[in-house]
């Protein structure tokens, strides 16, 4: 683990926390949370890439029901990928 991918699971759980039950329900927010962790204990490409298109389908939900801007999607993706291993998994 490196502290680039320390700080970007930081902004993911400051992320869960702003929003809260105002914009996702108790279960997005622990699929978001599972992946984080996956993504940043994991030193597996695939199953970095398996928890990171689970978000990636739970995101395009979220903008597409009209609950998420397509930009608080975009970045809560970058900081998962982040926070993942070194090698790019999107």
């Amino acid at each position: 683990m490196t502290s680039e991918r320390a700080q970007a699971y930081g902004r993911i759980i400051k992320t869960l926390e702003d929003l809260g039950p105002s914009k996702l329900h108790a279960t997005e927010q622990e699929r978001i949370r599972d992946a984080a962790d996956t993504l940043l204990f994991c030193e597996d490409m695939e199953t970095a890439k398996i928890a990171l298109t689970d978000v990636r389908e739970l995101t395009d939900s979220l903008v597409e029901s009209g609950r998420w801007l397509e930009d608080s999607a975009e970045k809560l993706l970058r900081d998962l990928d982040d926070a993942g291993p070194l090698t790019p998994v999107s």
